[in-house]
């Protein structure tokens, strides 16, 4: 949820067509996404790769470990990632960085402003330290507490949207980072399987990359491994 702002008093008959200017100033966060949003649009020619996936397993694992869906969203982007080194790199200056380490940051929600929590080598944690690492970066975000070095280091950027009940949505790449994900709510909806129509659960991953280091072919495959993953319940 965004900062509240306080909207003037009613006017009088006779105000301006707009009635009167309540001028707010940004705090650091809001000046902090203002500028990286800029950057984003004004500087990264970015690709955008959609998927529906059954949600059921995602599910059955969360279930199974203990564990938020964020968290095993977090494990399965951490798994592809390092499979996949162009995800997991950044393009600066006309050439390629890839990076050994696997830090995903995670969009949390702060008490004004969404804020990126960094998870550092997400790759070698389990669904169950990766749920208690989101919980930790969670309240602390929330009580504005959150560290430079805590958003700092990050290689890739998970959204998930679930609980605003948002089906779809495509993030901001964060520069120099080559992709950002967003996961969206997991919906009730008829599927057909075996050739019958059977009650079913989606779930929509929206992968937005740098077109300079992460290609066509690349994106897909990357996306394709995250999902692949999900539905196999692992």
């Amino acid at each position: 949820m965004d900062r509240p702002l306080s909207p003037p008093q009613r006017d009088a008959p006779g105000a301006p067509l707009k009635g009167q200017t309540n001028i707010v100033e940004p705090d650091r966060i809001e000046r902090a996404i203002g500028r990286r949003s800029a950057e984003s649009r004004a500087t990264v020619p970015d690709l955008e790769l959609s998927i529906d996936i059954d949600a059921g397993p995602l599910l059955e694992t969360a279930k199974r470990e203990q564990a938020s869906t964020t968290a095993i969203l977090v494990a399965a982007c951490a798994a592809a990632l390092r499979e996949h080194p162009r995800a997991n790199a950044a393009y600066r200056d006309g050439h390629f960085e890839l990076y050994s380490r696997v830090n995903v940051a995670v969009t949390l929600q702060s008490a004004s402003s969404p804020v990126a929590a960094t998870v550092l080598d997400a790759d070698a944690r389990s669904p169950a330290e990766l749920d208690a690492e989101l919980t930790r970066l969670r309240a602390r975000a929330r009580a504005g507490e959150l560290t430079p070095p805590e958003q700092a280091g990050s290689t890739f950027t998970l959204t998930d949207l679930g609980e605003y009940r948002i089906h779809r949505a495509a993030a901001l790449i964060t520069p120099p980072q080559a992709a950002a994900l967003t996961a969206g709510a997991i919906r009730a909806v008829p599927v057909v399987r075996d050739g019958e129509v059977a009650p079913g659960q989606l779930l929509a991953l929206t992968l937005v990359c740098d077109h300079r280091i992460l290609f066509g072919a690349g994106a897909a495959g990357f996306l394709a491994a995250i999902a692949g993953r999900l539905e196999r319940g692992g």
